[in-house]
């Protein structure tokens, strides 16, 4: 699969701020998306690839701990490098607990920046790949029939073909072939990563 260009989002009420950082940005090859307000960000299409979000504390309207929240309770937190002309500690400890990369007092140096927006669009890089395998993983255990589930859910549970027969009330060859259906399916190689994929689902020791 082919990755999305990242992109470093601006939201800060200040023009002349948003584009020095957009300069900035460009000089290490990256696209820059510049909004005036969190309303307006909010009010937008969230990027498709990976993204660093670098949010003005204090604004009108929404601040940039409100807009924090927000996309925590929409549950999509993206990486945040906040920055302020005025911040305070009690401000500052409240951002890093919320995931924040950083929290840069104006003015800053450039490579402080730099160096945080990378770790940002790093880590937003890594939950979208995460994200993605997740859900790939749950497309593959949903194209399982009830009774291969069973199965799956009995393999996992360290359950031999025999046992497995005589819990569901079938043959040694009717759960070999449902078995080999599941190994098939989930794209496993051995009966670990079976165990694996029902650790990551939510179903191993026998539950579905």
């Amino acid at each position: 699969m082919i990755e999305k260009a990242p992109v470093v989002v601006v939201v800060d009420d200040d023009p002349s701020f948003r584009n020095f950082l957009s300069r900035l940005v460009q000089t290490i090859g990256v696209k820059t998306l510049l909004f005036t307000s969190a309303e307006e960000f909010l009010a937008s299409p969230q990027p498709d690839g990976p993204c660093c979000l670098v949010l003005d504390v204090q604004m009108p309207g929404l601040s940039g701990l409100d807009l924090q929240r927000e996309l925590a309770r929409r549950g999509r937190p993206l990486p945040i490098v906040f920055t302020t002309g005025h911040g305070d500690i009690p401000m500052t400890v409240e951002a890093m607990k919320a995931g924040a990369i950083g929290f840069l007092s104006k003015p800053f140096r450039n490579q402080e920046m730099i160096d945080a927006i990378k770790e940002g669009i790093a880590r937003d890089r890594d939950t979208r790949q995460r994200l993605e395998e997740a859900a790939e993983l749950h497309a593959r255990y949903e194209s399982l029939t009830a009774r291969e589930r069973e199965v799956f859910a009995l393999v996992t549970r360290g359950s031999l073909n025999k046992q497995i027969a005589l819990e569901l009330g079938t043959s040694e060859r009717t759960v070999k072939a449902h078995r080999a259906q599941v190994v098939q399916k989930m794209h496993a190689e051995s009966v670990a990563d079976l165990v694996r994929m029902a650790d990551k689902l939510g179903v191993s020791h026998g539950g579905v």
